[in-house]
C-alpha cells in the first residue's frame, strides 16, 4: 500500500526528536541583536546613503541579499506546512511552529546588516523585500511527506549556502561571516530533524521511496520568486561558493547516501521503479560532475 501521509506508528519517536531538537537548541539560544555591527550604524537621514560607502565585493552583496530575500518569505512557508500538516501527526505541527519561532530571526539579522553597514541602498532592498513577499511561495507538492522531503533538502541547502559563503566573507568581513555561521547553525538543527523524519518513514516502510523521485528531481530553492533569481544564482555559482556542483556533492549526493537509497528494497514495483528513477538520476547527474572536474584539472 502506497501511502503519502506521516505514519502514526512514528508518532512517539518523532516526540522524542522533537524534545531533543528543543534541548539542542536551548543550547544556544541566541537573539540577532548579538550579531550586529552597531558601531557603524548612522541615521540615514544625517547621513543619506551613497555608493562610495559600500565596503563589500558585489558578489558577497549579491549572495547575502538573496540569502535575506529567501527568508523574509517565511510567512509563506509557515502557511504552507500549517495547512499541509492540518491533520496529521501533532508533534509535527509543533515542531513546525518551533521552526517558525527560531527561523523569524534571520530575515531581521541579515536585513539590519546589509542597512548598518551600507552595502544596499536602503530603498531599493525595501521594494525588493516587498515584491518578493508579494510572490509568496507556491509549490507543486502538498501531500505531509513529500513536504518533509522538500524540507530536508531546503534546509540542507541553505546551511551549505551560508557556511560556503560565510568562508568567502571571513576576509572582507569577519563579522558578515560569523553571522551567517551563526545562521548555519540553527538550519543544521533543522536538516536533521527532518531529515531523520524521512528516514526513519524508509526504514519503516520501503514503500514510501515513490514519493521522493518528484521532489528530488525538481527541486528548487523557495527564493525562485524573488527578482532576477536565475541571474543572482549564476553571479553565486561563479563567485560566491555555491551552485550545481556544491549542491550535487554536499546536498544531493549526502542525503541519497543517508537515506541510503541503494539499499532499501520496496515491495511495490512503482515505489521500487521510483528508487531506481532517483538513483540514475543520481548517477547522470555524478557523471556531469566529473566531467567538468575533469575538464577543470585539464586546463589547469
Amino acid at each position: 500500500m502506497l501511502t503519502n501521509h506521516l505514519d502514526f506508528r512514528l508518532e512517539p519517536k518523532l516526540i522524542q526528536m522533537y524534545e531533543d531538537h528543543k534541548k539542542r537548541a536551548a543550547k544556544i539560544d541566541w537573539g540577532y541583536h548579538e550579531f550586529l555591527p552597531w558601531d557603524k550604524a548612522k541615521s540615514f537621514k544625517r547621513v543619506p546613503w551613497d555608493e562610495s560607502q559600500v565596503t563589500l565585493p558585489r558578489h558577497l552583496i549579491t549572495a547575502v541579499e538573496t540569502a535575506l530575500l529567501t527568508e523574509v518569505n517565511l510567512p509563506w512557508f509557515t502557511s504552507h506546512l500549517d495547512q499541509t500538516f492540518k491533520g496529521s501527526l501533532t508533534v509535527i505541527r509543533d515542531f513546525v511552529h518551533t521552526w517558525t519561532a527560531e527561523e523569524d530571526q534571520h530575515s531581521s539579522l541579515l536585513e539590519n546588516y546589509l542597512l548598518i553597514t551600507r552595502n544596499v541602498e536602503p530603498m531599493r532592498l525595501h521594494q525588493l523585500h516587498k515584491q518578493t513577499v508579494e510572490s509568496g511561495f507556491n509549490p507543486d507538492f502538498e501531500s505531509p511527506f513529500e513536504t518533509m522531503v522538500y524540507t530536508t533538502l531546503q534546509e540542507l541547502a541553505t546551511m551549505v549556502f551560508y557556511t560556503n559563503v560565510a568562508k568567502l566573507a571571513n576576509g572582507p568581513d569577519k563579522d558578515l561571516a560569523t553571522l551567517l555561521r551563526r545562521l548555519a547553525k540553527d538550519e543544521t538543527l533543522h536538516y536533521a530533524f527532518y531529515r531523520d523524519v524521512i528516514k526513519y518513514h524508509l526504514q519503516l516502510e520501503p514503500n514510501y521511496c515513490y514519493y521522493l523521485g518528484h521532489v528530488i528531481k525538481n527541486f528548487q530553492m523557495p527564493g525562485t520568486v524573488m527578482p532576477n533569481f536565475e541571474d543572482r544564482m549564476s553571479i553565486i555559482a561563479k563567485e560566491a561558493n555555491y551552485g550545481p556542483l556544491e549542491y550535487f556533492d554536499q546536498v544531493l549526493d549526502v542525503i541519497v547516501d543517508y537515506w541510503e537509497l541503494e539499499k532499501l528494497r520496496p515491495i511495490a514495483p512503482e515505489a521500487e521503479e521510483a528508487r531506481l528513477d532517483i538513483l540514475r538520476y543520481h548517477a547522470r547527474l555524478r557523471k556531469v560532475r566529473d566531467r567538468f572536474y575533469k575538464k577543470k584539472h585539464s586546463e589547469k
